[in-house]
């Protein structure tokens, strides 16, 4: 009997226990009010709730990046862009400043070595040796990674760039960097002359380059101790905005990477261009210009940018190629009276009027193999294209930051006091002070928004330039090289272009004739097989 008792008494103390667990919040099971917790308490008070924490920021990725720089846009770490893309990205950026003339050999020395790679590579394509090392695994194949790029994706297709894209892949059907990116081609720099001159002396706008001859001899007349055509950042710039009027493409800026062979538009094929009809007009028009002293004896060595500013703003040189944004620096710190510069179309020459070859894919980013083994990898890339292709990365590049080097209304761009009153103008100020618009950095050139930077002039000038016709040629085709392919297009590349520049200097400065050395010249080429190195681009084409 005691037993059943002690079972029934445990038995209730369960039940009674199970129905105090089963209320919750003040409520019964089935939703009814609690009257004690109603007569006690009045209103229901909200339930107390732990603090949200804030989530842990993570720590700046870190990236080492390779920087071609350039004299006249000297690099500076503290420059506004470079703190600020740091702070926005959450970045820390470590960047090796590489003198231009030194980069190439440097990027070359590091993927063929892997010693001391950065993470990232600017200013770099797949052109020429950096093809052969990429098909050899020293590069990782971006394309292989398109969903960590998602602004670079978007940007390509806002721009119609698909296409473009393809014709960037090599042998493998891989594309090895991350090209600059324009919506529309623009001329950025040309003939740069003394306006005032010309009016003073009567003379027309030059037209051809029989034109410009007339007006430096003019010039040299007036002032026999000039030079009245001098050169920036040695001649490459003077070349590759010249050579197309004569139909070829060379040198280390020359278009299609090959620095001896150029493009037949007509017939879509690669030629000799070293050797051509087209280079020896060329050359034999500057060996005159130098044997009457109307060339800058000191063009085959760089020229930096206060050097040429002062040869130009002194008077003891006249004309030069270089870009529309450096005219204002010249002129602010020129004394002489009534001092005008002015920059001009393409002039024609034997294969007609053009600029300097330009796609709309630029120089851009690499990644060395090396990168793909950090274990961020991925927040590597999606950092470097948030970076660099972000509509709020491509902005800050391009114009500064909002509210210290411009201001945005209704689309509408104003730029600072500072800015808009700068002796240099805004573009250039915009360069050197804050580090927006440079080559190596700004990835999206959108073409409205570059015009901003400008005055009226310059715009003039683009919509002439526009209507002349296809003064600005597309870039050559790249060659799909397999590895042997690249390999022996490199062979016979670098002993073909170090001759070329030897004869080169020569012809110019007299050492050599034209008129008596070109056949030795052309032999020499075509012992070290210009012509087989000519087959091979053609035939590795699409």
């Amino acid at each position: 009997m005691k037993k059943m008792v002690t079972l029934l008494l445990i038995l209730t103390m369960v039940v009674s226990s199970l129905a105090a667990c089963g209320k919750k919040n003040g409520s019964t099971e089935t939703g009814t009010k609690d009257p004690v917790n109603e007569a006690t308490s009045g209103a229901k008070e909200p339930e107390k709730q732990e603090p949200t924490k804030e989530p842990e920021k993570q720590e700046p990725v870190k990236i080492k990046i390779f920087y071609s720089d350039n004299a006249t846009l000297p690099f500076k770490e503290d420059w506004l862009v470079v703190k600020e893309a740091e702070k926005r990205f959450n970045v820390d950026f470590d960047f090796e400043v590489i003198p231009i003339a030194d980069y190439q050999t440097k990027v070359s020395l590091t993927l063929n070595t892997g010693n001391n790679a950065p993470d990232v590579i600017l200013y770099q394509s797949t052109q020429g040796e950096n093809a052969s090392l990429a098909l050899n695994g020293a590069l990782v194949p971006i394309s292989d990674y398109s969903d960590y790029t998602p602004n670079f994706n978007a940007r390509v297709e806002e721009f119609g760039l698909t296409g473009a894209m393809n014709l960037l892949n090599l042998a493998d059907g891989k594309r090895y960097y991350m090209p600059g990116l324009f919506d529309v081609p623009f001329y950025d720099g040309g003939l740069i002359l003394r306006e005032d001159f010309l009016e003073a002396e009567g003379l027309a706008v030059p037209k051809t380059f029989d034109d410009l001859y007339n007006i430096l001899k003019a010039y040299k007349a007036k002032n026999p101790d000039s030079y009245p055509l001098t050169i920036l950042a040695g001649p490459r710039v003077l070349y590759r905005m010249t050579m197309p009027s004569f139909g070829v493409s060379l040198g280390k800026n020359g278009a299609g990477g090959s620095n001896t062979l150029s493009w037949d538009y007509e017939k879509g094929e690669y030629f000799e261009g070293a050797i051509s009809d087209g280079y020896k007009q060329y050359i034999s028009y500057l060996a005159k210009l130098y044997a009457e002293g109307l060339l800058d004896p000191e063009m085959a060595d760089p020229i930096d940018g206060d050097k040429w500013s002062q040869k130009m703003a002194s008077g003891k040189a006249m004309a030069t190629y270089a870009y529309y944004d450096q005219i204002g620096g010249v002129t602010a710190s020129s004394e002489i009276a009534g001092f005008k510069l002015q920059m001009y179309p393409s002039l024609e020459g034997p294969a007609g009027a053009h600029h300097q070859q330009k796609n709309r894919t630029g120089s851009g980013i690499m990644f060395p193999a090396a990168t793909a083994q950090r274990k961020d990898f991925e927040r590597v890339v999606r950092t470097i294209d948030e970076v660099f292709f972000s509509e709020e990365g491509a902005k800050l590049w391009c114009l500064g930051v909002e509210g210290v080097t411009y201001t945005e209304e209704n689309g509408k761009i104003k730029y600072s006091d500072e800015l808009v009153n700068s002796a240099e103008g805004v573009y250039k100020t915009l360069q050197v002070k804050y580090g927006c618009g440079s080559d190596v950095t700004q990835l999206v050139w959108v073409n409205e928004r570059e015009m901003t930077k400008y005055d009226e002039n310059y715009a003039r000038i683009n919509k002439e330039v526009a209507a002349m016709g296809d003064v600005i040629q597309q870039v050559p085709p790249t060659p799909l090289f397999d590895d042997m392919k690249a390999e022996d297009a490199g062979v016979l590349q670098t002993p073909l272009f170090d001759t070329f520049s030897v004869w080169t200097d020569a012809f110019i400065t007299g050492k050599k004739s034209v008129a008596n050395d070109w056949d030795a010249y052309v032999n020499e080429m075509k012992t070290l097989k210009i012509d087989e190195f000519c087959k091979i681009y053609n035939d590795n084409l699409n």
